[in-house]
């Protein structure tokens, strides 16, 4: 049965990366391809996507277990309210990045990252019959990892060692919700108007380079090694296993920075 529920937590995760790849048909310019063939790769997003949930749910009913139901139901409610954070925009003026703090930021993503994980955690739980504890420690144990990852991540453009290939960045990713924070809403919309005249990759080079300079990356280090030591100190709750033993390298791998 967990090992049904870690394929059904999966085939969520999958339909969700699908629906992701939908492209805005409003944003497309001519270079970008045929309309038609844009709008025909739309529709069948949307189909896989949902043929995917189809099939999640439908397994999940075999598990006939509803409290294990109403966690994983729970779970993709999060994922479509924490998708549509991530596509609203704060305004048409300063589209380009949210006016948002550390704390709305690590909301938001908890709904479209961390709760599928960390509900799936307590489910396999639920399964297997522990107790109320263990299956809070396993829940926390699945967002505190998921948060990390997440806050690794949106790093790697910042503490990359090789700088010959520029990696793109989300404007509200981590380091520069962080920066903003810190900075302050107006002199961060000043920054990026500053150098909004530049293309790719110069654009995002300056801005890195704005970001670095100031407490945003440090602090989303910071932030991003407390989320994983609240995940290592919920797995000290389970009896020592090679199981519990892997789940702790994992939380090591996205602690590790160059």
């Amino acid at each position: 049965s967990q090992r049904s529920l870690a394929e059904i937590t999966e085939l969520i995760h999958t339909a969700f990366l699908v629906h992701r790849g939908i492209v805005n048909i409003g944003e497309l310019k001519s270079c970008d391809g045929p309309l038609k063939d844009m709008q025909f790769g739309n529709k069948m997003a949307v189909l896989s996507g949902d043929f995917l949930l189809a099939n999640a749910c439908t397994s999940l009913a075999q598990l006939q277990n509803t409290k294990v139901v109403e966690l994983i139901s729970s779970a993709i409610g999060d994922l479509v309210q924490g998708i549509y954070y991530e596509n609203s925009k704060s305004s048409e003026e300063n589209s380009l990045t949210d006016d948002i703090g550390i704390s709305t930021w690590k909301e938001q993503v908890f709904l479209s990252h961390s709760a599928l994980l960390a509900k799936s955690c307590q489910a396999a739980m639920e399964l297997a019959k522990h107790s109320t504890e263990i299956q809070d420690m396993a829940f926390q144990y699945g967002k505190h990892m998921s948060m990390s990852h997440k806050l690794h991540s949106d790093l790697q453009p910042f503490v990359k060692e090789s700088s010959s290939d520029t990696m793109a960045f989300s404007l509200n990713s981590a380091p520069a919700v962080l920066h903003q924070e810190f900075l302050g809403r107006e002199a961060w919309i000043k920054q990026i108007r500053e150098v909004s005249c530049l293309e790719f990759p110069s654009f995002t080079i300056s801005l890195q380079e704005a970001i670095k300079a100031g407490k945003g990356v440090t602090s989303a280090i910071d932030l991003c090694r407390y989320h994983g030591n609240r995940a290592l100190a919920a797995l000290e709750h389970f009896p020592a296993s090679e199981a519990r033993a892997a789940l702790t390298n994992i939380v090591y791998a996205v602690n590790r920075f160059p």
